[in-house]
């Protein structure tokens, strides 16, 4: 079975997070997903998020506390996401590939229709969120 490394952005602003929706032509269409992309060989994964906001977004970010990676098994593939918690630092968003954006409270996430493999990195989130280190950020 396939297996992809992708990094994610779990982007603060002002007490709210970014959610990026799936484009109608993309696998796993319309769905909501924190925004990234596949690792490359020899990348690293906080430069594989800047390279995929970059050109995805059209912004530029800085990468902050990584989160404990999270693995699903869909039925044809294997992903697993290495999150980190960004802000960002430069430029608008844009989008090139997704359909829509919603910025929404850490509590409110839960409320859109997530990619699965997501669904872990929202409850990782959460729980950094009242835990020891998020003062590391």
């Amino acid at each position: 079975m396939k297996s992809i490394q992708v990094a994610c952005a779990i982007i603060e602003n002002g007490g709210k997070v970014l959610s990026t929706q799936r484009g109608e032509s993309m696998s796993l269409p319309l769905k909501w997903e924190f925004p990234g992309g596949k690792i490359n060989n020899g990348e690293s994964p906080e430069e594989c998020l800047k390279r995929e906001l970059s050109e995805e977004l059209g912004i530029e970010v800085a990468v902050g506390l990584s989160l404990p990676p999270a693995t699903h098994h869909y039925p044809t593939f294997t992903v697993t996401l290495y999150p980190f918690i960004c802000t960002i630092v430069a430029g608008e968003i844009t989008l090139h590939e997704h359909a829509a954006i919603a910025w929404l409270p850490p509590g409110e996430l839960h409320t859109l229709d997530w990619a699965e493999a997501d669904l872990p990195v929202i409850e990782i989130y959460r729980k950094t969120l009242t835990g020891p280190i998020r003062g590391a950020c």
